[in-house]
């Protein structure tokens, strides 16, 4: 097992770093004081080959699966709502390659991102009022109007705390088909800006990352042609026979997309972690109190000692995800969870301590570790809370340990000699006198 990256990881690692430092920062107050998008830094991205569909083709490239992760922690380095900004298409394109057929696959993930100079922007939208982690209470509905070969899908309900709500080109809408199934009776479907019915409604004045826009997104009577139901219609007609009949059946697609994506969200938060860790170190160098220098006092090395390990730990979590699911190795102990959840509490836990050890100053919008601490929340938040996760996370460890346990007394039964698989031993009658 070798942890070093490779030549190629490094040296995109440090060209992300790189970005973040010319293009991201010096803008980043600005974006965070007024809300607002940051087409510029997205336009500035793509040059730098750090956005569009050769970069997220580059992002599938690499074996060992970390170029997702790293590009979100350095990006999220510089700044947390500029690079959600930049990387929120993302999420809408996962959303796509889950559910959808090669064929919309094709046609739609190139419009989360537009081609050549031309910028487009994707959004997810999942969340409503009454269900955030909860994706089996979904309210907004869809109703196919017409027989299976022509007819229209018609939308209604409305979405909350949507990425790139309201500015998106192409919405991904996850909606309920048969709501007596709960999230077996669900499909996402595509829905692209300008269609009648769409709109944008309000616009989140939020606590962090706050150069990536979040609104409500709203669906009334919203009529989208067959074409557009991701997986095709068959699909979704098998789906809801299985679940009707009592069949078992896979996660909700929208659940599927979170459990890819929790290892890029972990190391978003660790960007900030590492960001807020750097800038510490830097500002308490050759300051001293009536104790002497700071930074070789046991009560400040404890914490930065603290905080750095945490931090290191918390990225071997996301690596492995990331790698689990570069490989196509089942998360079935909650592995993709771990990494996000250990992840976000480091990181709000961090800034936190931090601002402590620096003091009052820390909680002037004149200290970066101000603005580190505002973005930090979200990541216990969004696609999951923490509390969503620790029950994922123990769900997922009980029903992994029953099975290996199952696994195991199926191996003491074998006959001696015998291989997995084979048929179990039968057992002997007991002896007679």
């Amino acid at each position: 097992m070798d942890f070093r990256l490779t030549d190629e990881q490094l040296e995109f690692q440090r060209y992300c770093r790189k970005f973040a430092t010319e293009v991201i920062r010096p803008v980043a107050e600005k974006y965070d004081r007024e809300q607002s998008v940051p087409w510029e830094v997205i336009k500035a991205a793509r040059e730098w080959n750090l956005h569009g569909v050769e970069h997220l083709m580059k992002m599938g490239s690499d074996p060992g699966g970390l170029f997702g992760v790293i590009y979100a922690e350095e990006l999220h380095w510089g700044c947390a709502g500029i690079a959600l900004a930049i990387s929120a298409s993302s999420l809408a394109a996962a959303g796509i390659a889950a559910s959808g057929t090669p064929e919309q696959v094709g046609k739609w993930v190139p419009e989360c991102f537009g081609e050549g100079d031309e910028i487009k922007i994707g959004a997810y939208a999942v969340t409503e009022a009454g269900a955030g982690s909860d994706v089996k209470s979904l309210r907004t509905t869809a109703k196919l109007d017409g027989d299976s070969g022509t007819g229209e899908w018609v939308i209604n309900g409305t979405k909350v705390f949507i990425s790139n709500g309201g500015i998106a080109d192409v919405n991904v809408v996850v909606a309920t088909v048969d709501a007596d199934l709960g999230h077996r009776g669900q499909a996402s479907f595509i829905v692209c800006k300008g269609t009648p019915g769409l709109s944008q409604g309000k616009k989140e004045d939020k606590l962090g990352i706050r150069a990536s826009q979040t609104t409500e997104v709203v669906l009334e009577d919203v009529r989208v042609p067959m074409e557009n139901l991701l997986g095709g219609k068959e699909k979704l007609d098998k789906k809801l026979e299985r679940a009707r009949s009592g069949q078992g059946g896979g996660k909700s697609n929208a659940l599927a997309t979170f459990e890819i994506t929790r290892p890029m969200v972990g190391a978003s938060a660790l960007g900030i972690a590492q960001a807020a860790y750097e800038w510490t170190l830097e500002h308490l160098e050759g300051k001293a109190d009536e104790h002497g220098p700071l930074l070789e006092q046991q009560r400040v090395q404890q914490v930065l000692a603290d905080v750095a390990t945490e931090i290191e730990a918390s990225r071997l979590l996301v690596w492995r995800a990331a790698w689990m699911g570069r490989n196509g190795i089942p998360m079935t102990g909650g592995q993709g969870s771990m990494s996000k959840l250990k992840a976000g509490d480091v990181t709000m836990w961090a800034t936190t301590e931090l601002m402590d050890l620096v003091g009052e100053y820390a909680q002037t919008t004149d200290c970066p570790l101000e603005k580190f601490f505002r973005d930090a929340k979200i990541y216990q938040l969004f696609e999951g809370t923490a509390q969503v996760q620790r029950l994922v996370i123990s769900r997922m460890q009980r029903q992994d340990h029953q099975t290996k346990h199952q696994e195991a007394a199926e191996v003491l039964q074998q006959a001696p000699g015998a291989a997995p698989g084979d048929p179990l031993e039968p057992e002997k009658e007991p002896a007679t006198a």
